[in-house]
């Protein structure tokens, strides 16, 4: 049987990216500990919606920890207490009665805020249309077989390809860096053959755009990584480096003539 909570929620409101926000409190009150935290928002909003009031505006999607859009900071940390689940895969038993809960959405000049918890993400789109993608001849696909790849390169390629564009390693990091994001990015085409064409472009592109929109440099502390819902590593980023650095010295047709 599950118990239930009242709940402090201490919630930023901002009506838009023009204007000033601030921390409201609400009160959540009968929550189930089996909920998941975005069920316990349904529920607040719910109540809001009945006394007149604007719900609380949040990013959410799949609620399965595969899309990446529920970008909430909870009690200073991204997607909250836990490690290695997105805010959707949180569930209030993490969380005890008469607690306060601090909400607040994703801090970076790169994430503008929308409206109260949601942010614009639209720069992880841009880096990713730089050069996120492989060319392939048309025609009928290849057998996979035909296609050798050693284990252990697969398995790092598939590691890197897990990162479901958060967001949470900007979060965490104090110069709201996405070097983590941009790393596994290039590291998913770099470690594999059908990624080869473009390589080096493909580097050089991507970390260009990422310094356009405005995120920082990297600090070394290493919060991205620990507060990665899909454990990316920071192994990552120094291939990212390796490879930019060497786009700096050759040119793509000289790699492949």
């Amino acid at each position: 049987m599950s118990a239930h909570m009242n709940l402090t929620l201490k919630v930023w409101r901002q009506k838009n990216d023009k204007s000033k926000g601030q921390f409201v409190t609400i009160q959540a009150n009968d929550i189930a500990d089996d909920m998941s935290f975005l069920e316990m928002l349904d529920i607040v909003n719910d109540d809001l919606t009945r006394k007149g009031e604007d719900p609380i505006y949040f990013d959410h999607d799949c609620r399965e920890g595969i899309c990446g859009m529920c970008s909430l900071v909870i009690n200073g940390r991204p997607h909250g207490p836990k490690y290695g689940i997105t805010t959707c895969q949180l569930h209030m038993r993490s969380f005890h009665d008469g607690q306060t809960i601090v909400i607040e959405p994703w801090r970076a000049a790169a994430f503008p805020v929308l409206k109260d918890l949601a942010t614009d993400r639209t720069a992880f789109d841009r880096i990713q249309q730089a050069g996120g993608y492989v060319n392939v001849n048309t025609g009928g696909a290849q057998d996979a077989n035909n296609i050798l790849i050693p284990k252990r390169i697969a398995d790092e390629a598939f590691e890197s390809a897990t990162c479901i564009g958060c967001g949470a390693c900007v979060a965490a990091c104090k110069n709201a860096s996405a070097m983590l994001f941009v790393s596994a990015k290039i590291s998913q085409f770099a470690l594999l053959p059908q990624g080869q064409t473009e390589r080096y472009e493909r580097a050089q592109a991507m970390v260009d755009q990422m310094d356009a929109e405005g995120f920082g440099n990297c600090t070394n502390t290493g919060a991205c990584e620990a507060e990665c819902p899909k454990g990316i590593k920071l192994t990552n980023i120094a291939r990212m480096n390796r490879e930019y650095l060497t786009a700096k010295f050759f040119r793509e047709e000289d790699i492949h003539n």
